[in-house]
């Protein structure tokens, strides 16, 4: 029985070690270079793989400014009028798309991501109209038409309003784009590092960290602690037979 009992003890420790979860804003801009780098190249892949570990927000906005008169609101971005457009994109896509019924392991945020690294990428090839339904057709958007309708509506630029009022309780302006911030607390030192590696920042502001964290150079208190769980167990079990 004490047997049983430790064995299933190391199994539910290596199971659970590692399911902390940390929430992470990215204030990006549609048409930036910069932010075409980050998500294409280390917030896409590493969120795929830390999924279970992060809670991402996307805030489309960046360094543009809004102006209100009545209810219509005029926006001034960072890249020009097209990527006013590309953020009202964003801001729509964030809020229309859904996760397909026949598609159940594939949620919302994994479909929103898909579609936001898509759009990001296309955006910089800068071959035509912005590729609003040729990412929905390569990641199999069934709400294209709804983003579509909404970035050229009042509601596409109410969202994108409600994108600048995050943006802006952060920081106004922006010190940089795009910005990495955890538990939407901007840190400079985290930010520096966000930038040139997400997955160090991500694993850094994880505890317990998972296995996908355990071969980085920072994160020796995590082996050493998985160590000491698998070690201990293994002791007990020996004594056992």
């Amino acid at each position: 029985m004490l047997f049983k009992s430790l064995l299933l003890l190391s199994v539910y420790a290596v199971t659970c070690y590692g399911q902390s979860k940390v929430p992470v804003y990215v204030y990006y801009e549609s048409l930036c270079p910069d932010s075409a780098r980050f998500i294409n190249e280390q917030l896409y892949p590493v969120a795929k793989e830390l999924k279970k570990n992060l809670e991402l927000h996307l805030v489309p906005f960046g360094k543009s400014s809004y102006t209100t008169q009545g209810s219509d609101v005029m926006f001034t971005c960072h890249h020009g009028e097209n990527e006013c457009y590309g953020n009202k994109v964003h801001a729509c896509a964030i809020q229309h798309i859904q996760g397909n019924s026949y598609q159940p392991n594939i949620s919302k945020e994994d479909l929103t991501l898909d579609y936001v690294n898509c759009l990001m990428h296309r955006a910089q090839l800068k071959d035509g109209a912005f590729p609003t339904k040729r990412c929905a057709d390569e990641v199999k958007i069934d709400q294209w038409q709804a983003i579509m309708d909404c970035a050229n509506s009042t509601e596409g630029s109410q969202l994108l309003k409600q994108h600048g009022d995050v943006t802006n309780k952060l920081q106004s302006p922006l010190k940089s784009v795009p910005t990495v911030a955890f538990k939407q607390t901007y840190d400079d030192e985290l930010q520096k590092l966000s930038v040139s590696s997400f997955r160090h920042a991500l694993c850094k502001n994880l505890s317990p960290q998972p296995v996908e964290c355990l071969d980085l150079p920072s994160t020796g208190s995590a082996i050493s602690s998985l160590g000491m769980i698998v070690t201990a167990v293994a002791v007990l079990i020996s004594r056992l037979l």
